[in-house]
C-alpha cells in the first residue's frame, strides 16, 4: 500500500520547473512584509516619484516630518526591497555580483531616431493592497512603446528572460539594448540570452538614472495613471489594471515626443529592418 506522507514535498517552483512553467505565475503570492511596512513602501514609493535624489538619510526625514516613526535604517532596507536607488552615486546602494561583468554604455552622443534601433529595460514595484510585486518593462527608446512586460513576486532573471524572448518573437530584435547595473541585467542568464540573439549589450553608469530615463518616466505616468487611483486586492487584479493602462498608453496616449502620435504609431512609422539571428 502506498503511504502519501512517506512521498517527499514538492515545492510549487518545482513543480513549475516539472510542468516547464515559469516561475512567475507565482506571482499573486504576497511577501513577508508588515502591513505597517507595505503602509511605509508606498508613502516613499510616491515621494521618491516627486524627489528621486532623496537617499536613505532625507527619505527618513521626510517620513519623521509627515509624522511616521520609521527610522533610517528600516527606510534604507525598504528602499533597497524597493530597488529604488537616488539619482547620484552613492556607495553601496546595491552590490553587484563579483563575477558579474559589466557593459559599457553605448548610447552616449547616439542618434536613435528609428524603432528597433534602441530597446530599454527596467523593473520596478508595484504596490497592492496587501504584498507586492515586481514589474519588468521593455521599451523600444524611439517610440517609446511597451513591446513586453511581466510581473514577478521575486527578483530572480527568469521573468525578465520571459520579458525579453516574447518582444523579440513579436518585434524580431534590436541592436542595442539598455539596462541598469542590476544584479538580474548583469547575471549570466540575462546576458546570455542577448548574446544569443545578437544584440549589443549596453549599461547606464553607476547611479546614472538619466541613462535610462525613458522608461522612469514610463513608471511615473504607470503609477499616477493606474497603481496609485486603484487600490488593487491581489495579483490577478493588477495584472489585470497594469495590462489595460499599458495597452491604453501604447495605442491611445499620444507622446509628447512625437507630437499627436501614439507609441504604436510611432513605432510602426520608422521601424529598423529585423536582422536575422547570427
Amino acid at each position: 500500500m502506498c503511504i502519501e506522507r512517506d512521498r517527499p514535498k514538492i515545492s510549487l517552483r518545482r513543480q513549475c520547473q516539472m510542468l516547464s512553467l515559469p516561475r512567475s505565475i507565482l506571482y499573486y503570492q504576497p511577501k513577508g512584509e508588515s502591513a505597517e511596512n507595505l503602509r511605509f513602501m508606498k508613502l516613499i514609493d510616491k515621494q521618491f516619484l516627486e524627489t528621486p535624489w532623496y537617499g536613505s538619510r532625507q527619505m527618513a526625514r521626510y517620513m519623521q516630518r509627515q509624522g511616521h516613526e520609521c527610522g533610517r535604517h528600516r527606510v534604507r532596507r525598504l528602499m533597497r526591497l524597493m530597488r529604488l536607488v537616488p539619482i547620484y552615486q552613492t556607495p553601496n546602494t546595491s552590490k553587484k555580483h563579483p563575477q558579474h561583468k559589466i557593459y559599457p554604455y553605448l548610447l552616449r552622443k547616439l542618434t536613435i531616431d528609428r524603432s528597433n534601433q534602441v530597446w530599454c529595460v527596467d523593473i520596478t514595484y508595484i504596490p497592492m493592497h496587501r504584498g507586492f510585486l515586481y514589474l519588468v518593462a521593455i521599451m523600444d527608446w524611439h517610440s517609446r512603446k511597451v513591446l513586453s512586460w511581466r510581473l514577478s513576486n521575486s527578483m530572480e532573471a527568469d521573468f525578465c528572460v520571459e520579458a525579453l524572448n516574447e518582444a523579440i518573437a513579436k518585434y524580431g530584435k534590436p541592436k542595442i539594448m539598455n539596462s541598469d547595473q542590476g544584479s538580474q541585467f548583469t547575471g549570466f542568464e540575462w546576458t546570455q540570452a542577448l548574446k544569443d540573439a545578437d544584440v549589443e549589450i549596453s549599461m547606464d553608469g553607476k547611479g546614472r538614472w538619466v541613462d535610462n530615463r525613458m522608461i522612469e518616466r514610463l513608471w511615473r505616468s504607470l503609477k499616477y495613471e493606474c497603481i496609485y487611483l486603484n487600490a488593487f486586492e491581489n495579483g490577478s487584479e493588477t495584472r489585470a489594471g497594469i495590462g489595460k493602462w499599458m495597452a491604453y498608453y501604447n495605442a491611445e496616449r499620444p507622446h509628447s515626443t512625437h507630437g499627436i502620435l501614439t507609441p504604436d504609431e510611432a513605432y510602426d512609422r520608422k521601424t529598423e529592418p529585423m536582422r536575422s539571428a547570427a
